[in-house]
């Protein structure tokens, strides 16, 4: 079985971001790897070294030239080789468009992606994928097994789980449940990742259906205000008169 995760780069979430018109300002922006697809790469890896029959597992991204520091970091945790599309990811479509070429490419049983990422928080790739590659798809994965030869998928469900035996190939949107804590790449795997196959590929056309208009920061919020353990009529009043809660 060939597994391929999705990866996206995103700002670290304590980034204190700032734009330009409706571009991010990306000077002092550190880049990581989306904290979803980080815990899909750790869950591939163990599966691997399970010996369930993981042949290899391979990241793919879309991305210029920048974002090779984080797919190295996937890398540098245990995966075999790496594609990057070399363009800008503009939106979903876009993104989920290139990486389907990459994929048509190969040969891939299992397909993760995380469920969101940090920057744009879309929950789009994952199914635009599947549609277009015409694979089945499953959401809110919390779990992924090789069971007897067969995949088996567990999905948060209202009240309770989900457990399903797919067929292969398929795309599987992952939360962070997936696994407990992400592969911490160590120094041998830093070093093996610079010799390891990262292939860069053009970007093809895609129709443009979307475009920004217009970014704006939420508003500032309200310093707190402290109220004494006893004056429960002034709580009320604030909740009431200038929360608007109650």
């Amino acid at each position: 079985m060939n597994i391929l995760v999705c990866v996206s780069n995103v700002p670290d979430t304590t980034t204190k971001v700032k734009f330009s018109g409706t571009q991010l300002e990306t000077e002092g922006v550190q880049w990581i790897v989306n904290p979803w697809d980080e815990l899909a790469i750790t869950r591939a890896l163990e599966l691997k070294e399970s010996g369930a029959g993981v042949d290899k597992i391979t990241i793919a991204t879309v991305g210029l030239v920048g974002t090779e520091t984080t797919i190295r970091k996937g890398l540098a945790m245990g995966a075999d080789d790496a594609f990057r599309v070399d363009a800008d990811p503009t939106d979903a479509f876009f993104t989920a468009t290139q990486l389907a070429e990459v994929i048509k490419a190969g040969s891939y049983d299992l397909i993760m992606t995380g469920f969101e990422s940090a920057d744009y928080n879309g929950i789009s790739v994952g199914g635009m994928l599947s549609e277009i590659l015409g694979y089945p798809s499953v959401g809110a994965v919390s779990a992924v097994n090789i069971v007897d030869g067969k995949l088996q998928i567990d999905r948060e469900i209202d009240g309770g789980k989900e457990v399903l035996s797919v067929q292969t190939p398929v795309v599987a949107s992952v939360q962070k449940g997936i696994a407990i804590d992400p592969r911490i790449p160590a120094m041998r795997g830093i070093m093996m990742a610079r010799r390891k196959p990262l292939t860069v590929m053009p970007a093809v056309e895609v129709e443009v259906y979307t475009e920004v208009v217009e970014i704006e920061l939420p508003e500032a919020k309200s310093a707190v205000k402290m109220f004494d353990a006893e004056d429960i009529q002034g709580l009320v009043n604030a909740l009431k008169n200038e929360a608007n809660v109650i």
